[in-house]
């Protein structure tokens, strides 16, 4: 029976909505640091984290249903939806910060928010890299694990930076405790974009496990 279904073609369209969903979520990534530039920037920042969280829910709705009709996918179903999952978890998480942000009208944010979208942007450009390699994964497992390894330590990092932002912001606030609550809210989102950036690699890294 193996070689028989070894003979069926193959659904790889799937790679190709894994790499689409990472460059949405680079868009995102890159819009929620412009919006923690602060200033006149903000509400159109927001928009456009809110427009890529739209189109990311596209492609989840489109892979879940293909998971679905097709006979034959690169690997193994739960593996596909997953990763899905864990791409537009992230995104998501986009979103949450953005509307905290919007509820809140923030328009200034401190130095350690601001790393936090560095580190965001660092993760996405790994993620969508790691997309792109991952129909390829034999010959470029060593890459695919370093990139794992690599998303490790920016979520590491973002614990740090976590940290000295919400001692910095209580200590900013003490006079101030709403301020400290719509601050706090906004570490947390970011912290957790990161987070689920980390999940994304690790779901990759199982597939590394079940397939090589």
């Amino acid at each position: 029976m193996r070689w028989f279904l070894a003979l069926l073609p193959r659904e790889d369209s799937f790679f190709d909505r894994f790499v689409e969903h990472a460059q949405i979520l680079l868009r995102g990534a890159e819009a929620m640091r412009e919006l923690l530039a602060g200033g006149q920037g903000v509400e159109a920042a927001c928009a456009e984290v809110m427009r890529q969280e739209l189109l990311a829910d596209a492609v989840t709705r489109e892979v879940l249903l293909a998971v679905r009709r097709t006979f034959i996918t690169p690997f193994d179903r739960s593996d596909i939806r997953g990763l899905t999952v864990s791409l537009d978890d992230a995104i998501d998480q986009m979103q949450q910060t953005a509307k905290s942000i919007t509820l809140f009208e923030m328009r200034e944010f401190r130095p350690q928010m601001r790393e936090l979208g560095d580190l965001a942007i660092q993760a996405a450009y790994l993620t969508l890299e790691a997309t792109q390699l991952l129909k390829t994964m034999g010959k470029n497992a060593d890459r695919l694990n370093a990139i794992a390894e690599a998303v490790t330590r920016i979520e590491g990092r973002s614990d740090e930076v976590y940290d000295a932002g919400m001692k910095a912001l209580f200590n900013a606030c003490r006079e101030r405790p709403m301020d400290f609550i719509a601050g706090a809210e906004v570490y947390d989102h970011l912290e957790k974009v990161i987070d689920r950036f980390e999940d994304v690699a690790d779901h990759i890294s199982g597939i590394l496990l079940e397939h090589l």
